[in-house]
């Protein structure tokens, strides 16, 4: 266990944004009553670790601007809440893949140097569950790169959990990027890429994974970038993902945000979010060279790990199966006793659902259990 609560942490994650990127973000925002004296520590530790930025900055530039990516990456994709890590972990076991880890999501401007004292002192501080749904947390295990996008840029979906009053607005300029500048735009190809490339000198992959909600908008932008990229899409049963969404933002979003949200109006903003992300995959899924694409219920996914894991590698022509089965079943048995957070789906929540989402529900089938 952690020294720290999660939901009484003095500081949010920014602490280890550039102060570039932290000006970016809070310039011009409204910080709520009561969040000044966690706003103000949190600016002070950012510009001060802001201030060895540079050191990782001469070392990127020497050792990995410069190189090839020659794999194409592999993408997780699916809406919050729909076992994205789960697949993301099991697929993990695989040695050839490099992943974001949750130390550089918090710390990616110290990853090429000093690494082992922060990480040290990361591991310390932070609980050893996920206090949404005791998913295990490790500093060195996968995790979605999209929090480490929040400390790099000031145009990533994710500032939502600091400022989430502007939850929509961000929808459509970071998530879905139908409002981006070209600016905005060219920071996003141009930091991801960085971030990709450091992912793989730190975990010594060959071939990136990443699990990121945020992309099932991104498709477009991706495929700009990596035109043969792989995509995993996956779907659940969307009564289980709004009761769990709903759990986890409000959860979440307690030690992030610097800005007052009712409930109300998140529980408002997540139906609509949903919506938006789901139309612009359909949209953009069409651009995916035939072969690239694989879309699975978490369900079946569930039922036989190892087998839906196979086909995914089959499908996509994904290489090395056969020497990461055995890693893989073995972490797929120790997670055999693990128990998933039970929804027991209020009336109210079924209406919702059935009212706001019944697209989802009609076209891939899913009834209430």
């Amino acid at each position: 266990m952690g020294v720290l609560e999660f939901q009484k942490l003095p500081v949010n994650t920014l602490v280890g944004a550039d102060w570039k990127t932290f000006k970016g973000i809070t310039q011009g925002q409204t910080i709520g009553k009561g969040y000044k004296t966690k706003y103000q520590l949190t600016k002070a530790i950012c510009r001060l670790l802001s201030c060895l930025k540079p050191i990782q900055d001469r070392r990127y530039d020497k050792r990995l601007k410069n190189q090839a990516i020659n794999m194409e990456p592999v993408f997780i994709l699916g809406h919050w809440r729909s076992g994205t890590t789960f697949v993301h972990n099991v697929l993990a076991h695989d040695k050839h893949f490099g992943y974001t880890t949750t130390y550089q999501t918090v710390f990616p401007h110290m990853m090429m140097w000093g690494q082992p004292m922060f990480k040290k002192t990361m591991a310390w501080l932070m609980p050893d569950k996920r206090p949404t749904d005791n998913m295990e947390l490790n500093v060195d295990l996968p995790q979605e790169e999209e929090f480490a996008l929040s400390n790099m840029m000031p145009c990533s979906y994710y500032d939502f959990w600091f400022l989430p009053q502007n939850m929509l607005e961000y929808c459509d300029r970071f998530l879905t990027m139908k409002t981006a500048t070209p600016e905005e735009h060219r920071m996003f190809r141009e930091t991801f890429l960085k971030l990709i490339k450091i992912s793989l000198w730190n975990t010594q992959g060959s071939q990136f994974l990443s699990k990121n909600p945020p992309h099932n908008g991104q498709v477009k932008e991706i495929l700009e970038m990596f035109p043969n990229a792989k995509f995993i899409y996956l779907m659940r049963n969307p009564y289980t993902v709004f009761e769990s969404t709903r759990s986890f933002f409000t959860n979440t979003i307690i030690p992030l945000q610097l800005q007052k949200i009712s409930p109300e109006e998140l529980e408002k903003n997540i139906l609509e979010v949903y919506t938006r992300l789901y139309r612009k995959y359909e949209e953009d899924k069409k651009l995916i060279p035939a072969g690239n694409l694989i879309e699975i219920k978490f369900e079946d996914f569930e039922a036989d790990a190892l087998a839906m894991t196979e086909k995914i590698y089959r499908t996509l022509a994904i290489p090395g199966f056969e020497a990461a089965k055995a890693d893989i079943a073995a972490y797929l048995d120790k997670k055999k006793g693990y128990k998933k957070n039970a929804y027991k789906y209020e009336t109210r929540t079924v209406e919702l659902v059935e009212k706001h989402w019944d697209y989802a529900l009609k076209q891939w089938d899913y009834k209430l259990e």
